[in-house]
């Protein structure tokens, strides 16, 4: 699956609530799952830091996708063209 792919999956399963609930509130829902990733990050759970990891992707979706962005055109700054 790609980028795009998993984007436009969360689109279609989440998209309607996710556009009602909006930004702030979604950034903030992201900045949870962020904190969710750094506590898991300072433990032994391998599983829990996997799970963590996919919810703090899911949630970066999100946010793009209520706001317009497609990822995999966005990550060309590193793929495509390079950084300096």
């Amino acid at each position: 699956m790609t980028i795009r792919d998993f984007q436009s999956f969360i689109l279609k399963q989440y998209g309607k609530r996710d556009s009602e609930r909006g930004t702030p509130a979604t950034f903030l829902w992201f900045m949870e799952e962020v904190g969710e990733l750094a506590s898991a990050l300072a433990g032994d759970d391998e599983y829990n830091k996997e799970e963590e990891f996919a919810d703090v992707l899911a949630w970066l979706c999100t946010l793009a996708n209520i706001n317009g962005i497609d990822l995999q055109k966005a990550i060309e700054k590193y793929t495509v063209k390079g950084v300096e």
